[in-house]
Protein backbone atom coordinates (compact mmCIF):
# COMPACT_ATOMS: atom_id res chain seq x y z
CA UNK A 1 0.00 0.00 0.00
CA UNK A 2 0.92 3.64 -0.02
CA UNK A 3 2.98 5.66 2.39
CA UNK A 4 0.25 6.63 4.87
CA UNK A 5 -1.84 3.56 5.57
CA UNK A 6 -3.69 5.16 8.45
CA UNK A 7 -5.48 7.17 5.79
CA UNK A 8 -6.45 3.98 4.01
CA UNK A 9 -7.83 2.57 7.24
CA UNK A 10 -9.84 5.77 7.65
CA UNK A 11 -11.19 5.33 4.13
CA UNK A 12 -13.11 2.23 5.11
CA UNK A 13 -14.50 3.73 8.30
CA UNK A 14 -16.29 6.37 6.25
CA UNK A 15 -18.02 3.89 3.98
CA UNK A 16 -19.15 1.55 6.73
CA UNK A 17 -22.67 1.53 8.05
CA UNK A 18 -21.62 2.03 11.64
CA UNK A 19 -21.91 -1.60 12.77
CA UNK A 20 -19.45 -3.52 14.88
CA UNK A 21 -16.45 -4.30 12.68
CA UNK A 22 -15.63 -7.54 14.43
CA UNK A 23 -16.95 -10.72 12.88
CA UNK A 24 -16.32 -14.22 14.25
CA UNK A 25 -14.06 -16.27 12.03
CA UNK A 26 -16.77 -18.88 11.62
CA UNK A 27 -19.07 -16.29 10.04
CA UNK A 28 -16.69 -15.50 7.18
CA UNK A 29 -17.31 -18.70 5.25
CA UNK A 30 -19.74 -18.05 2.37
CA UNK A 31 -22.59 -20.32 1.49
CA UNK A 32 -21.26 -20.84 -2.02
CA UNK A 33 -18.95 -23.81 -2.53
CA UNK A 34 -15.82 -24.28 -4.56
CA UNK A 35 -15.57 -24.00 -8.30
CA UNK A 36 -17.65 -26.70 -10.06
CA UNK A 37 -15.54 -29.77 -10.74
CA UNK A 38 -13.09 -28.98 -7.92
CA UNK A 39 -13.45 -31.18 -4.86
CA UNK A 40 -12.04 -30.09 -1.50
CA UNK A 41 -9.06 -32.24 -0.52
CA UNK A 42 -7.83 -32.70 -4.08
CA UNK A 43 -5.05 -30.78 -5.79
CA UNK A 44 -6.76 -27.86 -7.57
CA UNK A 45 -5.49 -27.11 -11.03
CA UNK A 46 -3.76 -23.72 -11.33
CA UNK A 47 -5.80 -20.96 -12.91
CA UNK A 48 -3.64 -19.43 -15.60
CA UNK A 49 -4.08 -16.08 -17.32
CA UNK A 50 -1.69 -14.55 -19.83
CA UNK A 51 -2.40 -11.04 -18.53
CA UNK A 52 -4.02 -10.35 -15.17
CA UNK A 53 -6.83 -7.82 -15.35
CA UNK A 54 -7.48 -7.67 -11.68
CA UNK A 55 -8.53 -5.96 -8.50
CA UNK A 56 -7.56 -6.16 -4.85
CA UNK A 57 -10.93 -6.47 -3.12
CA UNK A 58 -9.72 -7.47 0.33
CA UNK A 59 -12.43 -5.33 1.95
CA UNK A 60 -15.25 -7.13 0.15
CA UNK A 61 -16.47 -9.42 2.94
CA UNK A 62 -16.14 -6.73 5.59
CA UNK A 63 -18.10 -4.27 3.48
CA UNK A 64 -20.82 -6.85 2.81
CA UNK A 65 -21.04 -7.58 6.53
CA UNK A 66 -21.56 -3.87 7.20
CA UNK A 67 -24.38 -3.70 4.69
CA UNK A 68 -22.59 -2.02 1.84
CA UNK A 69 -24.28 -2.66 -1.53
CA UNK A 70 -22.91 -2.96 -5.06
CA UNK A 71 -24.83 -2.70 -8.32
CA UNK A 72 -24.26 -3.66 -11.93
CA UNK A 73 -24.81 -1.28 -14.84
CA UNK A 74 -28.56 -1.99 -14.77
CA UNK A 75 -28.85 -1.20 -11.09
CA UNK A 76 -29.18 -4.82 -9.99
CA UNK A 77 -27.60 -5.51 -6.61
CA UNK A 78 -24.61 -7.82 -7.15
CA UNK A 79 -22.07 -9.40 -4.81
CA UNK A 80 -18.70 -7.64 -5.14
CA UNK A 81 -16.69 -10.60 -6.43
CA UNK A 82 -19.31 -11.48 -9.01
CA UNK A 83 -19.44 -7.83 -10.05
CA UNK A 84 -15.68 -7.83 -10.71
CA UNK A 85 -16.20 -10.77 -13.08
CA UNK A 86 -19.06 -8.92 -14.82
CA UNK A 87 -16.82 -5.88 -15.26
CA UNK A 88 -14.26 -8.07 -17.04
CA UNK A 89 -11.75 -8.95 -14.32
CA UNK A 90 -10.00 -12.29 -14.59
CA UNK A 91 -8.12 -12.06 -11.27
CA UNK A 92 -8.39 -10.85 -7.68
CA UNK A 93 -5.88 -10.17 -4.91
CA UNK A 94 -6.34 -10.70 -1.17
CA UNK A 95 -4.15 -9.57 1.72
CA UNK A 96 -3.48 -11.87 4.68
CA UNK A 97 -2.90 -10.72 8.24
CA UNK A 98 -1.74 -13.17 10.92
CA UNK A 99 -4.01 -12.38 13.87
CA UNK A 100 -5.89 -9.12 13.23
CA UNK A 101 -7.89 -7.79 16.15
CA UNK A 102 -11.05 -7.46 14.05
CA UNK A 103 -10.76 -10.90 12.44
CA UNK A 104 -10.90 -9.45 8.92
CA UNK A 105 -8.17 -10.61 6.52
CA UNK A 106 -7.29 -13.55 8.75
CA UNK A 107 -7.05 -17.06 7.35
CA UNK A 108 -10.77 -17.84 7.54
CA UNK A 109 -11.79 -14.52 6.00
CA UNK A 110 -9.32 -15.01 3.15
CA UNK A 111 -10.70 -18.51 2.62
CA UNK A 112 -14.24 -17.12 2.41
CA UNK A 113 -13.20 -14.56 -0.21
CA UNK A 114 -11.11 -17.07 -2.13
CA UNK A 115 -14.08 -19.45 -2.38
CA UNK A 116 -16.15 -16.67 -3.91
CA UNK A 117 -13.38 -15.94 -6.43
CA UNK A 118 -12.92 -19.63 -7.21
CA UNK A 119 -16.63 -19.96 -7.91
CA UNK A 120 -16.32 -17.12 -10.43
CA UNK A 121 -13.33 -18.73 -12.15
CA UNK A 122 -11.02 -15.87 -11.17
CA UNK A 123 -7.28 -16.32 -10.76
CA UNK A 124 -6.16 -15.54 -7.21
CA UNK A 125 -3.19 -13.68 -5.75
CA UNK A 126 -2.45 -14.04 -2.04
CA UNK A 127 -0.60 -11.12 -0.45
CA UNK A 128 1.10 -12.06 2.83
CA UNK A 129 1.80 -9.04 5.05
CA UNK A 130 3.39 -11.16 7.82
CA UNK A 131 1.87 -8.82 10.37
CA UNK A 132 -1.32 -8.50 12.39
CA UNK A 133 -2.10 -5.28 10.51
CA UNK A 134 -0.89 -3.19 7.56
CA UNK A 135 2.66 -3.77 6.39
CA UNK A 136 4.12 -1.14 4.05
CA UNK A 137 7.24 1.00 3.56
CA UNK A 138 6.58 2.80 6.86
CA UNK A 139 6.00 -0.24 9.05
CA UNK A 140 6.62 -3.98 9.04
CA UNK A 141 5.53 -5.00 12.53
CA UNK A 142 6.20 -8.50 13.84
CA UNK A 143 2.94 -10.29 14.74
CA UNK A 144 2.13 -10.57 18.43
CA UNK A 145 3.60 -13.71 19.92
CA UNK A 146 6.13 -14.27 17.15
CA UNK A 147 9.85 -14.43 17.99
CA UNK A 148 12.15 -11.53 17.19
CA UNK A 149 15.26 -13.26 15.83
CA UNK A 150 15.65 -14.01 12.13
CA UNK A 151 16.12 -17.77 12.41
CA UNK A 152 12.93 -18.34 14.37
CA UNK A 153 11.03 -15.75 12.36
CA UNK A 154 11.92 -17.71 9.23
CA UNK A 155 10.32 -20.77 10.80
CA UNK A 156 7.17 -18.78 11.59
CA UNK A 157 7.02 -17.35 8.05
CA UNK A 158 7.22 -20.87 6.65
CA UNK A 159 4.60 -22.23 9.06
CA UNK A 160 2.16 -19.35 8.53
CA UNK A 161 2.51 -19.45 4.74
CA UNK A 162 2.04 -23.21 4.71
CA UNK A 163 -0.96 -23.01 7.04
CA UNK A 164 -2.85 -20.40 5.01
CA UNK A 165 -2.06 -21.86 1.60
CA UNK A 166 -2.65 -25.40 2.83
CA UNK A 167 -6.11 -24.39 4.06
CA UNK A 168 -6.92 -22.87 0.67
CA UNK A 169 -5.68 -25.93 -1.17
CA UNK A 170 -7.58 -28.30 1.11
CA UNK A 171 -10.73 -26.37 0.23
CA UNK A 172 -10.18 -26.73 -3.50
CA UNK A 173 -8.88 -23.21 -4.10
CA UNK A 174 -6.32 -22.60 -6.83
CA UNK A 175 -3.69 -19.91 -6.20
CA UNK A 176 -1.80 -18.42 -9.14
CA UNK A 177 0.48 -15.85 -7.47
CA UNK A 178 1.78 -15.34 -3.92
CA UNK A 179 3.39 -12.22 -2.53
CA UNK A 180 5.97 -13.00 0.14
CA UNK A 181 5.65 -9.68 1.95
CA UNK A 182 3.84 -6.45 1.09
CA UNK A 183 5.72 -3.36 -0.15
CA UNK A 184 8.93 -4.64 1.39
CA UNK A 185 10.99 -1.61 0.35
CA UNK A 186 13.31 -2.07 3.31
CA UNK A 187 12.51 -5.65 4.23
CA UNK A 188 9.89 -7.06 6.57
CA UNK A 189 9.43 -8.18 10.17
CA UNK A 190 11.46 -5.26 11.49
CA UNK A 191 13.99 -4.93 12.93
CA UNK A 192 15.22 -8.46 12.36
CA UNK A 193 14.40 -8.56 8.66
CA UNK A 194 15.01 -4.91 7.86
CA UNK A 195 17.02 -4.15 4.73
CA UNK A 196 19.77 -1.57 5.09
CA UNK A 197 22.94 -0.71 3.24
CA UNK A 198 24.98 -2.43 5.94
CA UNK A 199 23.31 -5.84 6.25
CA UNK A 200 23.19 -6.40 2.47
CA UNK A 201 19.71 -7.87 2.77
CA UNK A 202 20.75 -11.28 4.10
CA UNK A 203 18.16 -11.47 6.92
CA UNK A 204 15.38 -10.37 4.58
CA UNK A 205 16.49 -12.90 1.97
CA UNK A 206 16.31 -15.65 4.58
CA UNK A 207 12.71 -14.71 5.37
CA UNK A 208 11.79 -14.49 1.68
CA UNK A 209 13.31 -17.89 1.03
CA UNK A 210 11.36 -19.41 3.91
CA UNK A 211 8.16 -18.09 2.35
CA UNK A 212 9.24 -19.20 -1.11
CA UNK A 213 9.84 -22.76 0.06
CA UNK A 214 6.45 -22.88 1.77
CA UNK A 215 4.64 -21.59 -1.34
CA UNK A 216 6.30 -24.12 -3.61
CA UNK A 217 5.56 -26.96 -1.21
CA UNK A 218 1.82 -26.26 -1.44
CA UNK A 219 1.45 -24.70 -4.91
CA UNK A 220 4.52 -25.65 -6.99
CA UNK A 221 3.30 -23.69 -10.01
CA UNK A 222 2.40 -20.49 -8.19
CA UNK A 223 4.59 -17.48 -9.02
CA UNK A 224 6.27 -15.97 -5.96
CA UNK A 225 6.39 -12.17 -6.00
CA UNK A 226 8.69 -9.79 -4.12
CA UNK A 227 6.92 -6.44 -3.88
CA UNK A 228 8.36 -2.92 -3.99
CA UNK A 229 6.35 0.30 -4.05
CA UNK A 230 6.87 3.45 -6.11
CA UNK A 231 7.10 1.98 -9.59
CA UNK A 232 8.04 5.43 -10.83
CA UNK A 233 11.31 5.50 -8.81
CA UNK A 234 14.02 3.69 -10.77
CA UNK A 235 16.74 4.46 -8.26
CA UNK A 236 14.81 2.97 -5.36
CA UNK A 237 13.65 -0.01 -7.41
CA UNK A 238 17.16 -0.83 -8.59
CA UNK A 239 18.73 -0.38 -5.15
CA UNK A 240 16.20 -2.81 -3.67
CA UNK A 241 16.29 -5.55 -6.29
CA UNK A 242 20.07 -5.36 -6.66
CA UNK A 243 20.40 -5.86 -2.94
CA UNK A 244 17.96 -8.74 -2.52
CA UNK A 245 19.18 -10.57 -5.63
CA UNK A 246 22.76 -10.31 -4.39
CA UNK A 247 21.63 -11.62 -1.01
CA UNK A 248 20.15 -14.72 -2.68
CA UNK A 249 16.44 -14.09 -2.27
CA UNK A 250 14.37 -16.53 -4.35
CA UNK A 251 11.41 -15.16 -6.28
CA UNK A 252 9.76 -15.54 -9.67
CA UNK A 253 8.27 -12.14 -10.39
CA UNK A 254 8.75 -8.44 -9.64
CA UNK A 255 5.67 -6.77 -8.15
CA UNK A 256 5.23 -2.99 -7.99
CA UNK A 257 2.80 -0.34 -6.71
CA UNK A 258 1.84 2.86 -8.50
CA UNK A 259 -0.36 5.69 -7.23
CA UNK A 260 0.28 8.47 -9.77
CA UNK A 261 -1.73 11.15 -7.98
CA UNK A 262 -0.94 10.27 -4.38
CA UNK A 263 1.75 12.85 -3.58
CA UNK A 264 -0.80 15.59 -3.53
CA UNK A 265 0.29 18.73 -1.65
CA UNK A 266 -3.33 19.62 -1.06
CA UNK A 267 -4.55 18.53 -4.48
CA UNK A 268 -4.12 15.93 -7.19
CA UNK A 269 -1.20 16.66 -9.51
CA UNK A 270 -0.82 15.51 -13.09
CA UNK A 271 -0.67 11.71 -13.25
CA UNK A 272 1.42 11.56 -16.43
CA UNK A 273 4.98 11.89 -15.05
CA UNK A 274 4.67 8.94 -12.69
CA UNK A 275 2.96 6.78 -15.29
CA UNK A 276 5.60 7.61 -17.89
CA UNK A 277 8.39 6.85 -15.46
CA UNK A 278 6.74 3.60 -14.37
CA UNK A 279 6.35 2.28 -17.91
CA UNK A 280 10.01 3.04 -18.57
CA UNK A 281 10.98 1.32 -15.31
CA UNK A 282 9.01 -1.83 -16.13
CA UNK A 283 11.25 -2.40 -19.12
CA UNK A 284 14.43 -1.51 -17.26
CA UNK A 285 13.57 -3.89 -14.45
CA UNK A 286 12.86 -6.76 -16.83
CA UNK A 287 16.10 -6.15 -18.68
CA UNK A 288 18.09 -5.92 -15.45
CA UNK A 289 16.70 -9.01 -13.72
CA UNK A 290 15.05 -11.08 -16.52
CA UNK A 291 12.00 -11.69 -14.35
CA UNK A 292 8.39 -10.99 -15.33
CA UNK A 293 6.95 -7.74 -13.99
CA UNK A 294 3.46 -7.01 -12.66
CA UNK A 295 1.74 -3.92 -11.28
CA UNK A 296 0.13 -5.50 -8.23
CA UNK A 297 -1.28 -2.19 -6.94
CA UNK A 298 -2.56 0.71 -9.01
CA UNK A 299 -4.95 3.40 -7.84
CA UNK A 300 -6.36 6.81 -8.71
CA UNK A 301 -8.86 9.22 -7.09
CA UNK A 302 -12.47 8.23 -7.61
CA UNK A 303 -13.42 11.91 -7.62
CA UNK A 304 -11.98 12.30 -11.12
CA UNK A 305 -12.79 9.12 -13.07
CA UNK A 306 -11.82 10.68 -16.38
CA UNK A 307 -8.23 11.08 -15.20
CA UNK A 308 -8.27 7.61 -13.66
CA UNK A 309 -9.39 6.09 -16.95
CA UNK A 310 -6.80 8.07 -18.89
CA UNK A 311 -4.03 6.89 -16.59
CA UNK A 312 -5.18 3.27 -16.89
CA UNK A 313 -5.33 3.54 -20.67
CA UNK A 314 -1.82 4.99 -20.77
CA UNK A 315 -0.42 2.12 -18.73
CA UNK A 316 -2.20 -0.55 -20.75
CA UNK A 317 -1.03 0.96 -24.04
CA UNK A 318 2.50 1.16 -22.69
CA UNK A 319 2.75 -2.54 -21.82
CA UNK A 320 0.51 -4.16 -24.44
CA UNK A 321 3.37 -5.51 -26.56
CA UNK A 322 5.40 -6.94 -23.68
CA UNK A 323 4.72 -10.61 -23.04
CA UNK A 324 6.80 -10.45 -19.85
CA UNK A 325 4.52 -7.83 -18.31
CA UNK A 326 1.90 -9.94 -16.54
CA UNK A 327 -0.90 -7.66 -15.46
CA UNK A 328 -2.40 -4.83 -13.42
CA UNK A 329 -4.41 -5.01 -10.19
CA UNK A 330 -6.50 -1.99 -9.20
CA UNK A 331 -6.28 -1.47 -5.46
CA UNK A 332 -9.62 -1.70 -3.66
CA UNK A 333 -11.85 -0.32 -6.46
CA UNK A 334 -14.94 -0.97 -4.36
CA UNK A 335 -13.85 1.68 -1.84
CA UNK A 336 -15.04 5.22 -2.49
CA UNK A 337 -14.06 8.09 -0.22
CA UNK A 338 -13.44 9.27 3.31
CA UNK A 339 -14.25 12.40 5.24
CA UNK A 340 -10.73 13.77 4.82
CA UNK A 341 -10.90 13.82 1.04
CA UNK A 342 -8.80 10.71 0.51
CA UNK A 343 -10.91 9.19 -2.19
CA UNK A 344 -9.06 6.39 -3.94
CA UNK A 345 -11.29 3.76 -5.51
CA UNK A 346 -13.34 3.15 -8.63
CA UNK A 347 -16.94 3.10 -7.40
CA UNK A 348 -19.50 5.78 -6.55
CA UNK A 349 -22.75 4.97 -4.75
CA UNK A 350 -22.00 1.28 -5.24
CA UNK A 351 -21.60 1.52 -9.02
CA UNK A 352 -18.50 1.41 -11.18
CA UNK A 353 -17.22 4.76 -12.46
CA UNK A 354 -15.86 3.03 -15.57
CA UNK A 355 -12.23 2.64 -14.50
CA UNK A 356 -12.46 -1.11 -14.00
CA UNK A 357 -13.97 -1.52 -17.45
CA UNK A 358 -10.78 0.09 -18.81
CA UNK A 359 -8.49 -2.10 -16.69
CA UNK A 360 -10.43 -5.22 -17.58
CA UNK A 361 -11.15 -4.50 -21.25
Amino acid sequence: MKKTLLLMAALFVAISCGENTTQPATDTTPESGTNPGTDPGTDPQPTTVSFAKGADISWATEMAHKGYKFYDSKGVETECTALMKILGCNAVRYRVWVNPSSGWCNKQDVLAKAKLAQAQGLAIMIDFHYSDTWADPDKQTIPAGWPTDVDNLAIKVKEHTNDVLGTLKDNGVSVTWVQVGNETNTGMLWPAGEVTNTNAGAPFAKLVNAGYAAVKAVYPDAAVIVHHSNAQDWGANKWFYDLVVKAGAQFDMIGLSLYPSYWANGGYPDWTPYCQQAVANFKRLYEAYTKPVMLVEFGMPVSDPAKAKAAAEYLLNGVKDWSWFKGIFYWEPESEHDRNGYDYGAFASGKSTGVMEVICQ
